[in-house]
C-alpha cells in the first residue's frame, strides 16, 4: 500500500530569528565566597572611616561594597531539567543549562524554563473525517523544550502554542482520512489503498508526529510521541454506523460461507462422478447443486428426501 505523503509538508512557519547559543558563565561558588569578602572588607572600611571620620577609607569602602553587590547579583541557581535565558539591556546574551550556583553577567535578567519532557493532552473534540461523518477524537503529545532562546522570544506563550497547534494538528488530520475504509456503496468490500483513522492507526500517528513537528519548530520545541487516545463515531451516529458495521460483517460473513458451499458442491459433483455412484443429466445436478446450496447456506435447513422422480 503506498502512503501518501506526510500531511505536515509544505507547511509554512516564520523562519526563527533567534538560536540558542550558551551563555558566559563561570562556578558561582567562588564568586559568592570572593563577594562575601568583598562586601565584609567593605563594611569595615565603612565603619573605620565613620569612626575616625577617614573620607578616604569611607569612598573606598563604598565602591568595594557596591563591587560585591553587583558581584551577588551575577550569582543564579540552575535547577536540573532547567534553563535560565540571560539578557542584557533587552539583548539576548544566551543560556545557562548547566545546573548548580552559576555565575554569569551582573545586571542581566534571567527567564527560567523547564527542558524537563511535558506530555499535553487534548480534550475529546469532534470534527468531521474525509467522509463528513462527525467523529470524536483525542490525543496526547509528549514533547520537550529543545532551543530555549525559540521558546521564549518566537512564540508568545509556548506551552499554549504547543496546546493550540496539538488541536489544529489533530483536526487537520481528522480532516484527511475517513473513520474507516469501507466503502458505503458496498458493505462487504473495502476501499483499496485508502487509509483510515480506525484501520491504519499506526502510519496515520506516523503523520500526526510530523506535521505536529513542523508546526512547533518554531518554537523551539521537540514532539518525542503523539498517539490518539480516544476515537469513536460522534454519539448521534454511533448507533447507525454500529447497525452498518454488524450489516457489513454479516455480508461478509454470507460471502464466505456462499464461497465455501460453491467448493463443497463442486467437490461433492466431482467426487460423485469419479466414484460413479449415479449418473447425473444436467437436470438432476441442478437439483442436486440447488438443494445443497440450500442445506449448506441455510441456518435452518430441513433436509428433503425425494422418494420419486423427477419427471413425475
Amino acid at each position: 500500500m503506498d502512503t501518501p505523503n506526510p500531511p505536515g509538508v509544505g507547511l509554512e512557519m516564520p523562519e526563527p530569528q533567534y538560536r540558542e547559543r550558551t551563555a558566559f558563565g563561570m562556578p558561582g561558588f567562588a564568586f559568592a565566597v570572593a563577594a562575601v569578602a568583598l562586601f565584609v572588607v567593605g563594611v569595615v572600611l565603612v565603619v573605620l572611616g565613620a569612626v575616625a571620620a577617614s573620607a578616604p577609607l569611607i569612598i573606598p569602602g563604598v565602591v568595594i561594597a557596591l563591587v560585591a553587590a553587583v558581584a551577588f547579583h551575577g550569582l543564579t541557581i540552575v535547577a536540573p531539567n532547567e534553563a535560565r535565558v540571560v539578557q542584557f539591556l533587552g539583548r539576548y546574551v544566551g543560556t545557562v543549562r548547566r545546573d548548580g550556583l552559576r555565575w554569569v553577567l551582573p545586571l542581566t535578567t534571567r527567564t527560567t524554563v523547564s527542558t524537563r519532557i511535558r506530555n499535553h493532552e487534548t480534550s475529546v473534540m469532534k470534527v468531521n473525517d474525509a467522509d463528513g461523518n462527525p467523529i470524536d477524537i483525542a490525543a496526547v503529545v509528549v514533547w520537550q523544550v529543545e532551543d530555549t532562546a525559540r521558546a521564549v522570544f518566537e512564540v508568545d506563550d509556548f506551552v499554549q502554542f504547543v496546546s493550540t497547534q496539538t488541536e489544529s494538528g489533530v483536526r487537520h488530520i481528522a480532516n484527511r482520512y475517513p473513520y474507516d475504509s469501507r466503502s458505503s456503496g458496498d458493505l462487504g468490500s473495502y476501499s483499496s489503498g485508502e487509509l483510515s483513522l480506525r484501520d491504519n492507526a499506526e502510519e496515520i500517528t506516523e503523520q500526526l508526529s510530523t506535521e505536529l513537528t513542523e508546526r512547533v519548530a518554531s518554537a523551539g520545541v521537540r514532539i518525542i510521541e503523539a498517539r490518539f487516545t480516544h476515537m469513536a463515531y460522534a454519539q448521534e451516529i454511533a448507533q447507525a454506523m454500529l447497525q452498518r458495521q454488524q450489516a457489513g460483517a454479516m455480508v461478509a460473513a454470507r460471502r464466505q460461507i456462499v464461497e465455501g458451499a460453491v467448493g463443497m458442491v463442486d467437490m461433492a459433483l466431482q467426487r460423485l462422478s469419479e466414484k460413479e455412484v449415479v449418473d447425473l443429466d444436467e437436470e438432476r445436478k441442478a437439483t442436486m447443486v440447488s438443494n445443497l446450496m440450500v442445506v449448506l447456506c441455510s441456518d435452518r435447513a430441513t433436509p428433503v428426501v425425494n422418494a420419486g422422480t423427477l419427471y413425475q
